[in-house]
């Protein structure tokens, strides 16, 4: 692409975005014919609806883009009641598609090993650290989770004007890959953009009907916490420094950010924008308060000094914003952690829904 003269268009195909009707149609017609004919039908009409919200900017209206699913968040040490950094995150799947909380030991491998991802096969690391993992049963990767160093990490499903690819490694993979390979939120970062330069990012998220996206990540530790955003190759991440910060399904690191693509750094100027640069104009404008990513960085921008397990846990079962999702999509797990360094803790929801369910504290 042409950094310097970049004209954003919108590269939003059939298979990325999925509408209610669409889905019920398929399903029946699932139970009627072929998996191979109803993946075929899925390719043709599966983007029924885009959901979003329309505010304003500079007197135009702006359209918050793709389907609104899945909301991360972190509040760091000095925004919490207790001086611990707390993640959160729900996952919100297809109705009915199972997750399961899973534990994963530690391993030592021999090298020459391969590792089998969801749909590519790539060389294993000589050790992986022991992992607790949100995760569609269907699939290798992961949605969120945690390490035993207190590593968390949930990603995000974002629509960018680059171009989406059929093959790659999925971002569920990339989470699970630098949960089992990370020691510490940046050095799980690096290990996602470098698996990313390698293999690419890509392939079917979904197990009966097409939708591929790009990816965001929220990481955190005891010590530091990083937003990390893609569009296709490019990245961008950004340190999260103090108080609280949230991701939904949009870019949201405006500006050059902490680290990025060596190709960004090299041809960058004074105004680079990355989610300007690579979000659809139809995704630019103010986040409005009513949409559910406005609604999560209400909620955690006003308990900032306060912030506790319990506000983390409210978050998630929150449906003013839709937090915890019913529906066509729907919350199908939820994860909040307590992050410290003398010791983290883990609680998940293993099916749907928040609003319904306790948390369950698990260990490794």
């Amino acid at each position: 692409m042409n950094l310097g003269g970049f004209e954003s268009s919108i590269a939003i195909s059939k298979k990325t975005a999925v509408g209610g009707k669409a889905i019920r149609d398929y399903k029946s017609l699932l139970q009627k014919q072929s998996r191979a004919e109803a993946r075929s039908y899925s390719r043709s009409s599966i983007l029924e609806s885009i959901s979003g919200n329309v505010v304003g900017n500079d007197n135009k209206q702006c359209f918050h883009f793709g389907i609104n699913v899945c909301d991360t968040f972190v509040a760091l040490a000095d925004a919490t009641l207790n001086g611990d950094v707390i993640f959160g995150k729900n996952s919100d799947r297809p109705n009915g598609e199972v997750q399961d909380v899973v534990s994963c030991p530690a391993t030592r491998n021999d090298v020459g090993d391969l590792l089998q991802c969801t749909s590519l096969q790539i060389p294993q690391a000589k050790q992986t650290y022991a992992v607790i993992l949100s995760k569609p049963r269907w699939m290798w990767g992961a949605e969120m989770g945690a390490n035993e160093h207190g590593v968390a990490i949930g990603n995000e499903a974002v629509w960018t004007t680059e171009a989406y690819s059929e093959s790659g490694l999925l971002g569920m993979d990339l989470v699970r890959l630098g949960l089992e390979r990370g020691a510490s939120a940046l050095e799980a970062l690096h290990v996602i953009v470098d698996l990313m330069a390698a293999y690419g990012q890509g392939g079917n998220c979904a197990e009966h009907f097409d939708m591929t996206y790009h990816n965001s990540y929220l990481l955190a530790d005891p010590a530091e916490a990083w937003v990390l955003e893609t569009a296709g190759s490019y990245w961008v991440a950004e340190q999260i420094t103090s108080g609280t910060r949230s991701i939904s399904n949009g870019l949201s690191i405006h500006g050059k950010g902490d680290l990025r693509h060596p190709e960004l750094d090299r041809k960058m100027d004074e105004g680079f924008d990355f989610a300007h640069l690579f979000s659809p104009p139809e995704a630019w404008g103010t986040v409005s308060p009513l949409s559910r990513e406005g609604r999560v960085r209400q909620l955690c921008q006003q308990s900032e000094g306060v912030f506790s397990l319990q506000t983390a846990k409210s978050v998630l079962r929150d449906h003013s914003g839709g937090v915890c999702m019913h529906g066509d999509f729907e919350t199908r797990g939820s994860q909040v952690s307590t992050l410290t360094e003398g010791g983290c803790e883990h609680w998940f929801i293993e099916g749907p829904f928040p609003c319904q369910e306790k948390y369950q504290k698990r260990v490794f």
